[in-house]
């Protein structure tokens, strides 16, 4: 019988948080190794399953883009062997604003990887994310750094790797702000700033989605149910079809103007609902109230 091997990816724009992600990988278990070159993956998954040599069923590699446009380019032909050997591959890719990746340089006073004499920080940034397209175009999820800390980044990716037996699907619903943005990791965005705002009501606007106070406003408003009904039968007609196309995640994004009520009340809403039948594999994240 041969030895079954996971194999999570790692990558991302250097200042992403790559390595909190692998160290929060190795705390759950895995066999983590920074900054490996592609051309070695291969040698590397195959010593890990040498016969009686299998001391590690999950692993984790990080790959930047100091491997070269060449290696980088033969990424997907490399991930494509390494499943031909029964070997289940995950693709993890960080990303951030320009802004966000100045500020941490800044910051942290780090020379860019890809840095050379006198390349500015941002044509660095720039020429990473050039470089690296061809595995954030494999990737499995992307994760949006921008606004989060280490600790949410530990949380979520804990959140995302701990995949039930059967490689079910785990899905994530998260509230967001559009006046802060759109999280670029979203696979649905929902769009729910037509519904009642309860901003506009003195004694619930300093309060949020998770407040009963809230809940029971929505909750007599009937478009706000149709909005949640409508929502429902969306996601019941079609994430069974990612199901059947092998997807490991799905990101449902759900917005209002500032992030804090309507979007707050219809994720956790929604997130009950498919609770019911995924139990654990379904998580939320509120961006704006972290």
């Amino acid at each position: 019988m041969k030895p079954t091997l996971k194999l999570v990816i790692v990558s991302g724009l250097s200042g992403s948080g790559k390595t909190v992600a692998l160290h929060a990988l190795e705390d759950e278990g895995y066999y983590c190794i920074d900054n490996l070159h592609p051309g070695l993956m291969m040698p590397f998954v195959q010593q890990l399953m040498k016969p009686g040599l299998v001391l590690h069923e999950a692993a984790a590699v990080g790959i930047d883009a100091r491997s070269g446009i060449e290696e980088l380019d033969r990424f997907d032909e490399v991930i494509q062997a390494i499943q031909a050997l029964g070997i289940e591959v995950e693709v993890i890719f960080l990303q951030a604003t320009d802004e966000t990746l100045l500020r941490r340089f800044s910051e942290t006073r780090r020379r860019h990887p890809l840095a050379r004499k006198g390349l500015p920080l941002m044509e660095a940034i720039h020429l990473e994310r050039q470089l690296l397209a061809p595995i954030v175009a494999r990737a499995d999820l992307v994760i949006d750094t921008t606004r989060s800390n280490i600790h949410q980044l530990v949380g979520l990716i804990g959140e995302r790797i701990r995949r039930p037996q059967g490689g079910a699907l785990s899905l994530l619903f998260q509230s967001f702000g559009y006046k802060h943005g759109i999280p670029v990791d979203s696979d649905f965005v929902f769009d729910v700033r037509c519904l009642p705002n309860p901003h506009w009501e003195p004694a619930l606007r300093d309060q949020t989605g998770l407040d009963p106070a809230v809940v029971a406003y929505f909750e007599g408003h009937p478009v706000v149910d149709g909005m949640y009904t409508s929502l429902c039968g969306f996601l019941e007609n079609w994430i069974p079809r990612f199901e059947a196309d092998n997807r490991g995640y799905l990101t449902v994004s759900v917005g209002c103007t500032g992030g804090r009520h309507r979007s707050v009340y219809l994720t956790e809403r929604l997130a009950a609902h498919f609770r019911k039948g995924r139990g654990g594999r379904v998580s939320t994240r509120h961006r704006e109230l972290s």
